[in-house]
């Protein structure tokens, strides 16, 4: 069912190994372009054309009305809404925990210096719709931005074929308070969230999935405004060793790979007999699954069982891989944590699927994917604010500082820069001379006068 490698002593697996289906093809990223610069040009009216086109959705509106929102809270079950309470609850916990602070301090010579957090005053959500219902995406991506401050949180959703929202969807927008929710989704939604319509004001960045389109239009608008990142194929890497219940790691593969059959799974192992029972597993559990052609494909395009003749090596495999969701299924998960470097989100012991993270757990579900945990952190309130430098300088640091600005400023050829320290020396070094000129002037005035 899942490819598999097994690694002898001292190999290693190669980036050629892994099943990558991420990436943006020049296809889309051209069908993208011109979406793009169809909404710049010509805003809302662009937007119908192309929902309706691409979406079958002839709207009279964009925006979500408020009596549309109310009507969701009351159309949704209760148990649903005090989940969603729950959830915002441990998210808004979590987040707030994150919130960075304005420091300044001062230094020797009359040198002050520090870092001002400032909130970004306008953002823009992407929560898929259409056939799909992500309420959880909602919570993820607004409450950070509500802990950092943002004045302004828009949300763009794609209507279903009857032009609604799902009402699950709207009702997790209420739980949080947003109340500017537009109809409108795919690449056409990121460009005027990007460059603004006549209806939806521009945002200073877009975060949250979406599929191709959106991603490769976030690419495209990224310097217009800011973005997240650009989220690939969901992905989970279970490691696990001979203690790790075989139907948990299956049922894990499993929540993974419903998501989409691009999505890519991962099983690496010190345990030679578990791919055997992990594969048994998967076979009765997913004639069990609503979601079992997804996912039957899933594992088979894009999953992999890796095994490896020591932990040594397997670790080595995890960061190799840098997973969106690392799970840990083995004897001592806690000691292993100081030995991971790349992973978007790391699940400790058999007692913690990844699901719980999805929801309730507080974390962000936002995770950099594709490899991209190398080097990516996932949604944090970081990304909703910025950070200014600050700087002043006194007449006595200017002095002390100043002929070392210069003699950088010399070795780069950039004159302008040092004369800029130059004429300031100048101007004090002159401020000084007329000071002394002006003592010395009153105390030969006042000489002469004792003497008459």
């Amino acid at each position: 069912m899942m490819r598999r490698i097994e690694l002898a002593r001292g190999e290693r697996l190669s980036e050629s190994d892994i099943a990558r289906s991420g990436g943006l093809d020049a296809e889309v990223l051209g069908v993208a372009q011109r979406i793009v610069d169809d909404v710049k040009a010509r805003g809302d009216i662009a937007l119908f054309e192309h929902t309706e086109k691409l979406d079958g959705v002839k709207l009279e509106s964009l925006r979500v009305t408020r009596e549309e929102i109310e009507a969701a809270v009351k159309a949704v079950e209760p148990e649903f809404l005090d989940a969603m309470t729950s959830a915002a609850g441990a998210i808004e916990d979590f987040h707030s925990r994150q919130l960075p602070q304005s420091w300044f301090t001062t230094q020797d010579g009359g040198i002050f210096l520090g870092q001002k957090v400032t909130p970004l005053q306008r953002v823009g959500i992407y929560v898929p719709g259409g056939r799909a219902r992500y309420p959880s995406s909602v919570l993820m991506n607004a409450i950070p931005a509500i802990v950092a401050g943002v004045d302004e949180i828009v949300m763009v959703v794609p209507p279903a074929a009857d032009g609604t929202v799902s009402p699950y969807v709207l009702a997790a927008a209420a739980e949080v308070g947003l109340e500017e929710i537009y109809k409108v989704g795919g690449a056409q939604a990121v460009a005027a969230l990007a460059y603004g319509t006549e209806t939806i004001a521009r945002v200073d960045k877009i975060t949250g999935p979406g599929n191709a389109y959106v991603t490769a239009a976030k690419k495209i608008v990224m310097g217009q405004c800011g973005i997240d990142m650009l989220a690939g194929p969901s992905e989970v890497l279970v490691l696990a060793d001979d203690t790790a219940v075989p139907a948990f790691v299956a049922i894990d593969l499993m929540a993974q790979a419903e998501h989409d059959p691009r999505a890519a799974t991962y099983l690496v192992t010190t345990d030679p007999t578990l791919p055997d029972q992990v594969e048994e597993a998967l076979r009765i559990l997913i004639e069990t699954t609503p979601r079992g052609e997804i996912v039957q494909r899933s594992l088979q395009d894009n999953g992999i069982i890796i095994t490896t003749p020591d932990i040594v090596a397997a670790l080595d495999t995890v960061d190799l891989i840098a997973p969106e969701h690392l799970e840990v299924q083995m004897d001592q998960p806690f000691e292993l944590l100081g030995s991971i470097r790349n992973a978007g989100a790391i699940f400790l012991g058999p007692w913690t699927p990844e699901s719980c993270g999805d929801y309730v757990a507080g974390p962000n579900h936002t995770l950099p994917t594709g490899g991209t945990a190398r080097f990516s952190s996932p949604l944090s309130v970081d990304d909703y604010v910025k950070k200014s430098s600050v700087i002043s300088y006194s007449y006595e640091a200017l002095e002390m500082d100043g002929p070392t600005v210069m003699t950088i400023a010399e070795a780069e050829g950039l004159d302008s820069h040092a004369r800029a320290v130059s004429l300031r020396l100048d101007a004090i070094a002159m401020e000084r001379e007329d000071f002394v000129s002006d003592e010395f002037d009153s105390a030969d005035e006042l000489r002469e006068g004792e003497s008459r």
